[in-house]
């Protein structure tokens, strides 16, 4: 059985005693809001942002954004949050177009940091154990 220790990137022991780290890391993001030559026609503001810490989307005081810029980009911030290849197009682009074709505002997503996070604490879902069978909780 898994016990985890209850600190973020923890050290889990397994059904055998043997310990394991559990940890990985993701990356902490700001989304902003950011012009482009052309006139905004959405209720974009330039400057407006949020920030994804680990799971959380975290929106400062009296900031708002778009619902539907915010559905455009939520498919692509995980893969933000991870480690990818230098020549892979997510570690190099990070402005993505408003959904609506007429709107010139941009959203830049800037990664800000790394957090550790410990597999145990999001998820119930075991790692797999050495011998490549599911660590029963």
């Amino acid at each position: 059985m898994f016990e985890s220790t209850g600190i973020l990137g923890s050290i889990i022991k397994n059904n055998q005693g043997f310990a394991m780290d559990d940890s990985f890391e993701l990356y902490d993001l700001k989304v902003e809001v950011v012009a482009s030559d052309r006139p905004f026609v959405c209720s974009h503001r330039e400057g407006d942002c949020f920030y994804v810490q680990g799971e959380n989307l975290v929106f400062p005081e009296g900031s708002s954004f778009s619902m539907y810029a915010l559905s455009a980009i939520l498919p692509l911030l995980p893969a933000k949050q991870r480690n990818t290849d230098p020549n892979d197009w997510m570690t190099t682009d990070a402005y993505i177009a408003c959904p609506d074709p007429n709107c010139g505002a941009r959203v830049r997503i800037i990664r800000t940091g790394k957090r550790t996070v410990s597999h145990s604490e999001t998820t119930v879902v075991p790692l797999e154990a050495d011998d490549g069978t599911e660590e029963q909780i």
